[in-house]
């Protein structure tokens, strides 16, 4: 809640004028200490922005994102002349998601096969043992 210039003007000069602590004057008023505390360092409240960003152009990362989609985010900056900070909002607003596609590439592929294969020879290594009770079993 933003009080007014008025207020805060007038909290800070009975501060001052009774010698009240900021406790003991956020107390009297039902505000925060930190806000008093903030109110002593700047008494105007922060500037809001209510304004879209204006320098890109979301039709044109529309159609850079359906032409190439696996693109980084540095790549569409220099594309586009635009900050990669820029590119990541501007994509946040447009709900737009990097999950690939669920094939493995083939780096991926391989290694996968290297653990399915560790966890075979454990397997047959294994084969006996009951885990639960940490004993062998004969069968």
């Amino acid at each position: 809640m933003t009080y007014s210039i008025d207020f805060r003007k007038k909290v800070l000069k009975i501060r001052e004028k009774e010698g009240l602590s900021i406790e003991g004057v956020a107390i009297r008023f039902g505000v925060g200490k930190a806000s008093v505390m903030r109110w002593l360092i700047e008494l105007e409240p922060k500037k809001t922005r209510n304004k879209s960003a204006t320098k890109i152009d979301m039709e044109a990362l529309r159609k850079d994102i359906e032409e190439s989609p696996d693109s980084y985010q540095y790549e569409r900056a220099e594309r586009l002349g635009v900050s990669q900070s820029g590119i990541y909002w501007a994509l946040k607003r447009l709900n737009v998601t990097y999950k690939k596609n669920t094939n493995s590439s083939k780096s991926r592929r391989r290694k996968a096969l290297i653990v399915s294969k560790q966890t075979k020879y454990l397997s047959n290594q294994w084969d006996g043992y009951c885990l639960f009770r940490r004993e062998w079993i004969c069968s």
